[in-house]
């Protein structure tokens, strides 16, 4: 069986779904799976025009001409027609949930309207428990759904911890969802030396952000690098002190999953699919109480050493429940009950 995976969004600024297809295609090729990886690198992904371009015109195209038995429509939106058996990943329904301010078209393409293609594919794969939850809330006659764990890339899992700084890591896009705004009312709980790290692409919450940390007095311990390259973020997963994930909507939670496959203590959110990515590893926090995230985070940066000892004794387990091997297994049994359907 060859599979055409849609790759679009590998390209650019790629962020938690490029992740996601990456690894993904070398899990199945490693597992003998041919995989032709359809892009178009003169089309900006995050040009909502080029996108839907490439959705409703190149991609069914390409795959027609791949030589492929299945296209999996891994970026969570699908063509109005294919003449291949289509598989979609669900990463969430972020769109018809939390993304309200966000523009009309933007809302109805990802969401109404592609809650209506999904109808169409011969099987659904979603990330978490939660987001097949949240999809069957939406579309309760959805076809066959798969819970298919992201996995967590080989670099993250052999990250070298280095004697921590007093630094919170942040990554993702800064968004509204993704609350940046608990850590940052919690910081004046906590010592001065203490600073966030954002490393990930902005949206106007950003300007929210900042004037917010200006009111509070910690303009200058909030720092926002943007999107950054993979060696840039790997490093700062070796040196910071933790990793914070205080978002109220996430469909998988990447940057839980990779803290703790890289061994770095982590605090979430008590919001969406994060629980259930922690596992009783990482610690759970109400998504709005700043005093409940200060003092977790001043406990960790009290005590390194306890910290970490914590950290590394769950990364075996994590790095094993968030494999790409066992990711791939999975998603190949998807594939063959879909030709089947």
């Amino acid at each position: 069986m060859i599979v055409a995976l849609d790759a679009q969004l590998t390209l650019g600024t790629a962020t938690g779904i490029g992740e996601y297809v990456s690894g993904l295609a070398e899990a199945l090729r490693e597992n003998g799976t041919p995989v032709v990886e359809l892009r178009e690198p003169k089309l900006d992904p995050w040009r909502f025009d080029r996108r839907v371009l490439w959705d409703q015109v190149l991609l069914p195209s390409r795959a027609r001409a791949s030589g492929a038995q299945m296209l999996h429509c891994a970026s969570g939106t699908m063509p109005l027609s294919t003449v291949l058996p289509t598989v979609v990943t669900v990463h969430d329904v972020a769109w018809l949930k939390v993304q309200r301010h966000a523009r009309a078209y933007a809302r109805y393409y990802f969401g109404s309207f592609a809650l209506k293609r999904y109808a169409g594919a011969h099987a659904i794969a979603v990330d978490s428990e939660f987001s097949r939850r949240e999809l069957l809330d939406v579309m309760p006659a959805a076809p066959k759904i798969h819970v298919v764990y992201n996995g967590v890339a080989a670099d993250y899992c052999n990250v070298e911890r280095q004697y921590p700084s007093d630094v919170i890591l942040v990554p993702g896009t800064v968004e509204r969802r993704k609350n940046l705004e608990v850590l940052i009312r919690a910081l004046p709980l906590i010592g001065s030396r203490v600073r966030i790290i954002s490393a990930g692409p902005f949206t106007p919450y950003r300007d929210e952000c900042l004037r917010l940390a200006e009111s509070l007095g910690v303009r200058d311990r909030v720092e926002f690098r943007g999107y950054i390259g993979r060696a840039a973020l790997l490093d700062l997963y070796a040196k910071c002190a933790l990793v914070a994930v205080p978002s109220r909507y996430e469909g998988f939670g990447y940057a839980a999953a990779q803290a703790l496959c890289a061994g770095v203590p982590v605090v979430v959110s008590d919001q969406s699919s994060l629980p259930e990515i922690a596992g009783g590893d990482a610690q759970v926090l109400p998504a709005d109480d700043p005093s409940a995230w200060a003092a977790a985070i001043g406990a960790i940066l009290n005590d390194p050493p306890a910290a970490q000892a914590h950290a590394d004794s769950v990364r075996a387990r994590s790095i094993e429940r968030f494999s790409w091997q066992r990711a791939a297994i999975q998603m190949l049994s998807v594939y063959k009950q879909a030709l089947l359907s």
